[in-house]
């Protein structure tokens, strides 16, 4: 990291070209297992209610389980991590741009819904199966991988797209940066 005091960056540190790119691929790869993780468990989700046989039935919320306790969390946090990062040592700032900024809410929420409601509810769909009973409620493997791979969709077009603009600390940022940069003379 340097201090160039360029915008958007916490105390004018920012990072190399070289730590800014490892940084990027780490997060575009978990993000992407992230992704991807909520599509399996979507589909081990499809499969736990719609099959007919309890031993399928039963690998897939073991199945489930295992991304749940294993993978979904790591990949979370590793996540969100690597996007402060990015956010914090580039330009692009956390509050300057509503879409980093968006982003940043909704893969907090995402991780805090993955602990708090997701997690356990494979935990209980596991423990009834395993006891021999029936999937407690079929909604509760469907609802949190539908929820999460939407986001993650959504939070995916973002980062291609980059919509919305500055938010209004990025505008007041700009604005004291154009101030202390003075204008130069015009050319004749």
């Amino acid at each position: 990291m340097s201090a160039r005091g360029r915008p958007g960056t916490v105390d004018g540190v920012t990072l190399h070209r070289p730590a800014r790119r490892a940084f990027l691929v780490v997060h575009v790869v978990a993000s992407a297992g992230w992704l991807g993780l909520s599509a399996g468990l979507l589909a081990l989700g499809l499969a736990a209610n719609t099959t007919g046989s309890a031993a399928t039935l039963e690998a897939a919320v073991r199945s489930m389980k295992l991304f749940a306790d294993w993978l979904l969390l790591p990949v979370a946090l590793l996540t969100l991590a690597s996007g402060l990062v990015l956010s914090l040592g580039t330009p692009w700032g956390l509050a300057r741009h509503r879409w980093v900024w968006t982003k940043f809410w909704l893969t907090l929420a995402t991780t805090t819904a993955t602990v708090l409601a997701l997690r356990p509810g494979v935990h209980e769909a596991v423990s009834a199966v395993s006891a021999g009973h029936p999937l407690p409620d079929g909604g509760d493997v469907l609802f949190g991988p539908v929820v999460s791979l939407s986001a993650y969709v959504f939070m995916t077009v973002i980062s291609v797209l980059k919509p919305w603009g500055l938010t209004r600390r990025g505008r007041r940022l700009r604005e004291a940066a154009r101030r202390r940069t003075p204008a130069e003379p015009a050319r004749v």
